[in-house]
């Protein structure tokens, strides 16, 4: 099959890339980080088993998302769709012949779903990232829910050597994202401990920032440190921040239900539910129990390791790349 991919998210274009290609797919990105799999412009590696298409390159330049040259979208028999319903709008008339596919990522509303109902009864198909997307207002379904996914024998390793608490995310004080980012809440539960915050952007944390760390850093970094405090980025049900470190083996402390989504009319925030509190993390819109979790996890490293443990198996269970894998390649063969 041949699959034209539009993203907007250069890491979860490299997972999902990565994985249609492994399940024996012809894809192309047109414009993303991976237009060219072998010389990647992200933070990600190059894809294995990918060429560079210099054809289907001068097809894309020739255009743009929002304007996709006709050949482009005659070569595709699929067309994956990420989130950008811009993309989508001023190209249907050129590319509803073909089967198109809109998939989530945790960034959709009511306005999103009143703007998707058209399109849907036209033939658009849908594929969600979470299961609470269905309590959004105005929902207008799904074909399959698929979630992001990671593959356990890279994302893996924890020893906690390094007793301190790190975050990753890009841009967190920001003042257009501060209500998205939640760091106030990261400053006030760890205060005084030895802390740090990695991901592009961050530049204004001063000493809390500890770099863009490269693919390998990266995970060394979930690696070695103690814990892992996610916040979120509202109004992502999770991120694929969180999905890696839950499954690297470090320790997750979360922020809890209503500060995940306290701007959000629906309720998206999936965290809480996947986490049970005291066994595979620990989930709280408490900042002194926040913070009462942490102290514990940096002072019992065996107890660290139960719970990194436990939520590393939770991760393979809910996201688990063979998993993910076996429902996208089922969800392609019946199109």
């Amino acid at each position: 099959m041949k699959i034209l991919y539009l993203s907007c998210h250069a890491i979860l274009e490299y997972d999902e890339v990565s994985l249609f290609t492994e399940l024996g797919h012809d894809v192309f990105s047109a414009s993303g980080a991976y237009q060219d799999p072998t010389h990647p412009t992200g933070m990600r590696p190059e894809i294995k088993n990918a060429e560079r298409r210099d054809p289907l390159i001068s097809l894309a330049l020739q255009g743009t998302r929002e304007n996709l040259h006709q050949e482009l979208i005659d070569w595709a028999d699929v067309i994956v769709v990420m989130h950008i319903l811009d993309w989508v709008t001023p190209n249907w008339h050129k590319m509803r012949h073909r089967t198109v596919v809109w998939r989530s990522i945790g960034q959709s509303s009511v306005g999103t779903e009143m703007r998707l109902e058209g399109f849907r009864k036209s033939g658009l198909k849908i594929v969600r990232y979470s299961p609470l997307e269905r309590d959004i207002q105005s929902y207008v379904g799904e074909d399959a829910m698929i979630r992001f996914y990671k593959d356990p024998e890279e994302w893996e390793g924890w020893n906690g050597g390094e007793e301190r608490v790190i975050t990753v995310g890009q841009s967190i004080k920001k003042v257009t994202r501060l209500a998205a980012c939640r760091p106030d809440i990261f400053e006030a539960a760890t205060v005084g401990l030895p802390r740090l915050v990695y991901g592009s952007e961050n530049q204004d944390c001063g000493d809390l920032w500890g770099g863009c760390l490269p693919y390998e850093e990266l995970k060394v970094a979930l690696r070695d440190n103690r814990v892992f405090f996610y916040t979120g980025t509202q109004p992502a049900s999770y991120t694929l921040g969180f999905v890696e470190a839950f499954m690297t083996g470090i320790p997750v402390v979360a922020i809890g239900k209503e500060s995940g989504q306290s701007w959000l009319r629906e309720p998206t925030y999936e965290v809480p539910l996947i986490i049970k509190n005291g066994v595979n993390g620990f989930c709280s819109d408490d900042i002194s129990v926040l913070r009462a979790s942490v102290d514990l996890l940096l002072r019992d490293k065996e107890k660290a390791r139960r719970i990194g443990e436990a939520g590393r198996n939770t991760a393979i269970e809910l996201f688990g790349k063979e998993k993910i894998k076996k429902q996208w390649s089922e969800f392609f063969g019946g199109l």
